[in-house]
């Protein structure tokens, strides 16, 4: 790793390539290539996530009762486990045949480990993935930094299509999710993890 000062610009770096990344109609971002991390470094940054996100399938919210001892229905994000639904292959979008989907949230997954890497939401599911996305950019110098050690991974995609079609209902839920499971690639959680794959200068 380098020196603090190094480090701090690096990740105000990375932090601005994302911000670009996430306005609408400006998607474009080079694809640079990605900080070389040492195998230890890469293999603790992975194993402090999977620890964290294991404590919370291993303690999973309990239902409650209200003052009057009625019970009280559990969020969906405490009812929502990403790792048993489905798996999808990460190029789904692909073979969808302008199929545009429906509303849903969708959990970016390295099955490998596994981790919850990601948490998105979106109106049309057959759609969201298409094109520049900012995980997508994370993800690419995720895979290329496990690959230049022979680290294994196995990336794929799951959707929960009872989300509701309300934008801010469906976006609550998300950040829900995004505090429950401290996904790494959402920027919400960059504090916790850091933003360890950052271009060179």
């Amino acid at each position: 790793m380098g020196e603090p000062e190094q480090v701090s610009e690096q990740v105000s770096k990375q932090m601005s390539l994302f911000a670009a990344a996430e306005v609408p109609g400006s998607y474009v971002v080079k694809q640079p290539q990605p900080l070389k991390m040492g195998t230890i470094v890469l293999q603790e940054w992975k194993q402090r996530i999977y620890e964290y996100q294991t404590q919370i399938r291993a303690n999973p919210a309990q239902p409650a009762t209200d003052l009057f001892g009625q019970p009280v229905e559990l969020s969906i994000a405490d009812r929502l486990d990403p790792f048993t639904m489905r798996q999808q292959n990460i190029e789904f979008w692909r073979w969808k045949n302008g199929d545009q989907g429906t509303a849903a949230l969708y959990f970016v997954i390295d099955y490998e480990i596994p981790i919850l890497l990601y948490v998105g939401e979106t109106i049309k599911s057959g759609q969201r993935w298409k094109g520049e996305h900012g995980c997508k950019w994370y993800l690419d110098h995720y895979c290329s930094a496990n690959s230049s050690h022979r680290i294994k991974t196995a990336i794929g995609i799951a959707f929960w299509s009872q989300a509701p079609t309300a934008t801010r209902p469906r976006q609550q839920i998300e950040s829900d999710l995004i505090y429950k499971w401290r996904s790494p690639f959402n920027k919400e959680n960059w504090t916790f993890w850091g933003t360890p794959f950052v271009p060179p200068k």
